[in-house]
């Protein structure tokens, strides 16, 4: 006998019987034999027996005693009556009391008998395999939370606002500041700036420092996607809602319920969507398309654009509700430019992400290169800086990055600097004095337009307080009327 089979305990005073039985089921199972509930017990005791199969009617106790005994100390095995008989009360005893699997009546036919039993040696199998899974995961429980724990921390601790590589004097200092601020309030936060500047790695360690850090955080690009289309991927859509709706859909901002959707681009939406969103907003739930009911969602909205959402207000491009609704708190984001101080930090960090053609790591940037990426003025941002990384990593022959790799604007811009130093100084008439004075209204004025005369903001950029940017506008005569 193979101890790979199934085994089965044959139960019969008739030896004959017995004797039947073996023949039709040794093929297929281990087979024990028992003339009595006594004998039978003392198999079970010391054999791991997975199916009983009991005559019901025996010296003794009757079968359906015998497999409610069963059922009581070896409860794994699946318990079967055979009888000759078809009284309903037995039959209802033994599904009460001894939990039988089927009752099968004498005479016998094999193929009904192996079919039978079969069915049960499989469904001891699957009890024993759900057993072992529950005993898995209640095992494996501690280990997958550490393992998500883990990982979550690591996610933290890369993406957390404090990771964000800014020099010690960086205006991005003042700007993190703010994020770790507003994150811990539960409102809608609204980031401005340019293209490539880093607004959604700023929304990223706004929600992890946020109450909502465990939750979800889902991203949408709202310029790249038509309206219609960016309905069904926000709010979600019913089977059948439109063509090729073949299948129910769950929204963006239903994934992100409990947690944070940031929203990038916002200002490339029509009118028409606005409204649909400022309803999400307003009243904190969403209809998906074709659902005859609206659905609620808990889930913070950070937005983010690079265009002046103020000017297009005044055109009748935006909503004016949907603003105030959105820009809750607004951080603005400098270009970069405006931090030449974190190009070498940035520059690097994204170098050292990198390989040569050989395998090995590239060395950190020289004096020459990061003095040629501080000249340049990098419209496209941070976006753009790491591009041209990259662009030097592929025509490096090597595992230094040269000047000589870089592309041919960022090597104009810096044969240009110092001329433009220069030009800086040109039509300048006086002594010293009175030259730095010409020099300083010129920066004052600069700072002041690219700030849209925001007075705080050319204050804080030029290292003064708001009396002292005052009395230098009524100097200068910058006063803008």
């Amino acid at each position: 006998m193979s101890q790979n089979l199934p085994t089965v305990l044959v139960v019969d005073d008739e030896v004959r019987s017995q004797e039947a039985l073996r023949r039709t089921l040794e093929e297929d199972f281990t087979v024990f034999t028992a003339a009595s509930a006594e004998a039978a017990a003392a198999i079970m005791a010391r054999e791991w027996v997975h199916i009983v199969l009991c005559d019901q009617r025996m010296p003794g106790a009757s079968g359906v005693q015998f497999l409610t005994e069963v059922r009581e100390k070896w409860p794994d095995a699946v318990r079967i009556i055979i009888s000759g008989y078809t009284d309903s009360e037995d039959i209802i005893t033994g599904i009460n009391e001894a939990g039988i699997y089927q009752y099968l009546l004498k005479p016998w036919q094999p193929e009904q008998l192996l079919l039978t039993l079969n069915g049960a040696a499989e469904m001891y199998r699957l009890q024993s395999e759900n057993q072992r899974l529950s005993l898995d995961m209640k095992v494996a429980e501690p280990v997958l939370r550490e393992r998500v724990a883990g990982k979550r921390a690591a996610v933290a601790e890369r993406f957390a606002v404090s990771a964000l590589l800014r020099a010690p004097n960086s205006p991005m200092n003042a700007v993190c500041t703010l994020v770790e601020k507003v994150a811990r309030l539960d409102v809608p936060v609204l980031l401005t700036g340019e293209s490539g500047t880093g607004k959604e790695l700023l929304a990223r360690g706004l929600h992890l420092a946020s109450p909502r850090a465990e939750a979800a955080f889902i991203t949408e690009n709202c310029g790249a996607v038509p309206d219609q289309l960016l309905e069904s991927e926000l709010f979600g859509y019913k089977r059948g809602a439109f063509t090729g709706a073949y299948e129910d859909r769950v929204g963006l901002f239903k994934q992100a319920d409990g947690g944070s959707i940031f929203l990038d681009e916002i200002g490339e939406t029509t009118p028409a969507f606005q409204v649909k969103l400022l309803r999400v907003l307003q009243e904190g739930e969403v209809r998906p398309v074709g659902a005859p009911r609206p659905l609620p969602v808990d889930a913070r909205v950070v937005t983010a654009t690079n265009r002046d959402l103020e000017a297009d207000m005044q055109a009748g491009r935006f909503r004016e509700d949907l603003f105030y609704r959105l820009a809750a708190i607004t951080v603005w984001v400098p270009p970069l430019r405006e931090r030449a101080m974190d190009i070498p930090l940035i520059a690097n960090a994204f170098a050292a992400e990198l390989r040569s053609v050989g395998g090995e790591a590239f060395a950190p940037l020289d004096k020459e290169v990061l003095a040629c990426l501080a000249a340049y003025r990098w419209p496209g941002n941070v976006r753009e800086l790491r591009n041209e990384i990259l662009r030097m990593a592929a025509l490096s022959d090597d595992a230094r990055l040269r000047a000589s790799d870089l592309s041919p604007r960022v090597l104009r811009a810096a044969e240009a600097d110092d001329e433009a130093e220069l030009n800086l100084l040109a039509g300048m008439d006086g002594d010293l004095k009175a030259r730095l004075e010409t020099l300083e209204a010129r920066i004052v004025k600069e700072s002041l337009i690219r700030h849209r005369w925001n007075k705080t903001r050319a204050a804080k950029e030029l290292g003064l307080s708001r009396v002292g940017l005052r009395n230098k506008l009524s100097r200068y005569g910058l006063e803008k009327s």
